[in-house]
């Protein structure tokens, strides 16, 4: 049984998103601020953690910038509707998603079961390491072992989140070739998830920014404009 935090101020979306959650078969522990919950990941992680933006003592931005210091754990924000700015701000701080309020409680069950499943695939040792998926992948001064979840780039380690290392791994797999941004999102959502592009776009500058973290003159990921991105060996 997974284990959720849902991090909110509004009390009938913990009480109602909880229960919808319950009923799916997860195990959720509610917070109403920031602190409250870093207070109770300092002690303990949960599996996934849903994070509204805009809280008391300590907001979401706050609380995601301080759990990406320790922990790579799929992250969910709640948004609200007109808050672009915020939503871009959390993919490029390390949230692998986010949804819009007011929203389909059906819609959040379905990332947050999808982002398992990659966070899953990615760190399970029963998949075996003879598919493209699971075996470690080289590619010059790139590697890969989706196994350990683990990224290096001229021999420094680069942390990913779970889409970070999904994006990365669908354009590495074949050098040269162009990923349009649809081939990506099916790569990093579910068939039944709608992201619009501006999403794929935030989290390859993010993955970028990373890269260059370990090497400033990170070249490797190349946009074509229109037309999506491609992996360059190098």
């Amino acid at each position: 049984m997974s284990k959720i935090a849902l991090v909110d101020d509004d009390r009938n979306i913990l009480t109602s998103v909880s229960m919808t959650l319950e009923a799916e078969g997860f195990e959720v522990e509610t917070y109403n601020d920031g602190q409250a919950a870093l207070d109770a990941f300092n002690k303990k992680l949960p599996d996934m953690a849903v994070l509204d933006i805009k809280m008391p003592r300590m907001d979401g931005m706050d609380l995601l910038q301080r759990l990406r210091q320790k922990t790579q754990m799929p992250v969910i924000f709640l948004t609200s509707k007109d808050d672009e700015i915020d939503e871009v701000l959390g993919l490029r701080m390390g949230a692998d998603d986010y949804v819009k309020k007011p929203f389909s409680q059906r819609l959040l069950v379905e990332r947050i079961r999808a982002l398992l499943r990659r966070q899953e695939a990615i760190s399970s040792d029963a998949a075996g390491g003879s598919s493209p998926e699971t075996k470690v992948m080289e590619r010059g001064n790139l590697r890969m072992d989706p196994l350990r979840h683990a990224v290096s780039w001229k021999g420094k380690d680069v942390s990913l989140t779970v889409t970070e290392f999904l994006l990365l791994q669908a354009l590495a797999q074949r050098p040269g070739f162009v990923k349009s941004r649809d081939q990506l999102m099916d790569v990093a959502y579910d068939d039944q998830v709608y992201v619009d592009d501006r999403t794929i776009d935030s989290h390859i500058k993010r993955l970028r920014k990373k890269m260059r973290s370990a090497d400033s003159d990170f070249a490797a990921i190349e946009t074509l404009y229109g037309i999506g991105y491609r992996y360059n060996e190098e």
